[in-house]
C-alpha cells in the first residue's frame, strides 16, 4: 500500500516525519508524492502561529476531500495541531480516521493498521518522554543535508509561546544516540549536521546537569564524512565563552549562528517574558564577532507584541540598524490562545503589526544587500545543491546560508559538479540576498 506524507511547520517536525517514514518502510509501506495514487495519507501539523494552524487546517480539509473522492481509505493527522485540538479534530473532521501525537510517533505503524481496519485510534503518550525509535530514519532532504533533533520541549515559557504545553518540558537526547543517529546519516551519505530543537543551548543540562553543547558539537566533529555541523535556535542569554571557543576552534563548525532574540526594546522583552535585556543582546553579539570576525549571524524577531509602541518599534528599528544582522526574518505577534500574551491588553492593530514588519524587513534589506556586496572578491567553500536548468550553473550554499530560510551562491562554470560536492568558489557578483561566483584555481591567480 503506498502512503503519501505531508510534512508541515518547523525542520523539528520534519525530523519526526522522517522517522515516522523509516519506520513506515519497515513495515512495508511504499510512498508516494501523487494524492491519486494514495492509499493512506498522513498529514504532520503545526500550529505555532496562526499562519501554520490554518495551513495546517486546510490540508487536513483538502485531503479530506481527496480521500471522498479519491483511493485513499485512511486519513491520519499528526504533529502540534492534533496534540493540541484532538477533539476538535475529531468533532468537526469526521473523514480522520486516526489521530497520533506527539510524543507517540513510535507508534505510527499501529495507528495506520488500525485506520485501516476503521477502528479510528488515538494514541497519546505523556509529552514528558521522548519517543524511541530503533528504525533508521528516511532523510527527505535531498540526501547530503540533515536535521539532527538534540532536544525536545521547552521550559522557558514565553508568554507568546504555546510549545511548552503541546511539547513538554525540556528533554535533552542522549549523547550516544545523537553520535549513533549522526554516523547512521554519514553512512547514508550526509555531510552537513543542521542541530535544531526549541533550543540547543541548553542542551544536556537535564541528563548531564550542565550545558553540553560544546561537548557535543566536538563528538560530532569526530564522525567521519561529516564536514558541516551548523547551529540553530540559540538563546543569546545560553550562549556560554566555552561554546564561543568551540565554534571558533572546530573547524566543521560553522561560523553560524542562529539566535532568536524576537525584540529589542527592554519594556516589550520583559512583557514578552524573555529573559534579555537589549543590553545583554549588543554584549553578547559584540562578543561573538570580536573572537569570530566572519560569523554569520541570523535572528528572528516579533512586530506588533501586545502593548508595543511607537517607540518601541524605533528601538527595534535602531537596533536592526547597529547590529547589522547578516539574516533577519520578522513575524507579525500571533494571538495565541492558552497564552499569557493573548489575553494582555493594548492589542496592536493587524495593520500596524503589518507595517512594522514590513519597515524592518525595508531596513534589513538593505542592510543585507550591502552585507552581499562587502563578499565579492573572498573565496568561500560552498556546497552544491543542485543544477540550474537549461544553464551551465549550479546552485550552492556557503557557510552563511542554513537551507531554505537564508541565501544562495551562484556558480557558472561547464564543470560538471553533484549535489553535495564541496567546491571553493570566488565570488565575483552579488544580487540582492544571493551570491555568484566562479570555481577558484588558487594555482591560477
Amino acid at each position: 500500500m503506498k502512503i503519501l506524507f505531508i510534512s508541515l511547520g518547523c525542520d523539528k517536525n520534519l525530523v519526526d516525519t522522517e522517522k515516522m517514514l523509516g519506520l513506515l518502510g519497515n513495515n512495508g509501506y511504499e510512498f508516494t508524492n501523487e494524492e491519486e495514487d494514495a492509499d493512506i495519507i498522513i498529514v504532520n501539523t503545526c500550529c505555532f502561529i496562526g499562519d501554520a494552524k490554518e495551513e495546517s487546517i486546510n490540508t487536513i480539509i483538502e485531503m479530506a476531500r481527496n480521500k471522498q473522492e479519491g483511493k485513499c481509505k485512511a486519513l491520519i493527522v499528526t504533529g502540534c495541531l492534533a496534540e493540541r485540538y484532538k477533539e476538535e479534530i475529531l468533532k468537526e473532521l469526521p473523514e480522520v480516521d486516526g489521530i497520533l501525537g506527539i510524543a507517540s510517533y513510535q507508534d505510527i505503524p499501529q495507528v495506520v493498521e488500525e485506520a485501516l481496519k476503521d477502528h479510528k485510534p488515538q494514541v497519546f503518550h505523556s509529552n514528558n518522554e521522548l519517543p524511541q525509535v530503533s528504525a533508521k530514519r528516511m532523510v527527505t532532504t535531498g540526501g547530503h543535508y540533515a536535521h539532527l533533533k538534540i532536544a525536545e520541549g521547552c521550559n522557558k515559557h514565553c508568554t507568546y509561546c504555546i510549545i511548552p504545553k503541546i511539547r513538554g518540558k525540556y528533554r535533552s537526547v542522549p549523547m550516544e544516540e545523537l553520535i549513533k543517529e549522526a554516523t547512521e546519516l554519514a553512512e547514508a551519505g550526509v555531510k552537513e549536521l543542521i542541530l535544531v530543537a526549541q533550543e540547543t543551548t541548553l542542551y544536556g543540562m537535564d541528563l548531564y546537569g550542565e550545558k553540553c553543547l560544546p561537548k557535543l558539537l566536538r563528538e560530532l566533529s569526530k564522525v567521519s564524512g561529516i564536514q558541516w555541523i551548523r547551529i540553530q535556535y540559540c538563546y543569546p542569554e545560553e550562549i556560554t565563552d566555552e561554546l564561543i571557543e568551540t565554534i571558533k576552534t572546530e573547524p566543521k563548525v560553522c561560523n553560524y549562528l542562529d539566535i532568536p532574540i524576537q525584540h529589542a526594546s527592554n519594556n516589550i522583552l520583559r512583557r514578552m517574558g524573555r529573559r534579555t535585556s537589549k543590553e545583554d543582546l549588543i554584549e553578547v553579539i559584540t562578543k561573538l564577532r570580536k573572537e569570530i570576525p566572519d560569523i554569520a549571524l541570523r535572528t528572528t524577531l516579533i512586530a506588533g507584541f501586545p502593548g508595543e509602541t511607537e517607540d518601541d518599534h524605533e528601538q527595534v528599528m535602531e537596533f536592526v540598524d547597529s547590529m547589522e544582522f547578516d539574516r533577519l526574518g520578522v513575524f507579525t505577534y500571533s494571538r495565541e490562545e492558552d497564552t499569557p500574551a493573548a489575553t494582555m491588553e493594548e492589542q496592536v492593530p493587524e495593520e500596524i503589526k503589518e507595517e512594522r514588519r514590513d519597515a524592518i524587513m525595508e531596513l534589513q534589506q538593505e542592510i543585507a544587500f550591502e552585507r552581499s556586496e562587502q563578499m565579492i572578491g573572498k573565496v568561500l567553500e560552498v556546497m552544491v545543491e543542485g543544477k540550474v536548468a537549461d544553464e551551465n550553473a549550479y546552485i550552492a550554499r556557503t557557510y552563511m546560508d542554513a537551507p531554505n530560510v537564508d541565501g544562495y551562491l551562484f556558480i557558472h562554470t561547464d564543470e560538471v559538479l553533484m549535489s553535495g560536492d564541496f567546491a571553493k568558489v570566488k565570488v565575483t557578483g552579488a544580487v540582492e540576498y544571493d551570491l555568484i561566483g566562479e570555481l577558484y584555481n588558487e594555482f591560477a591567480e
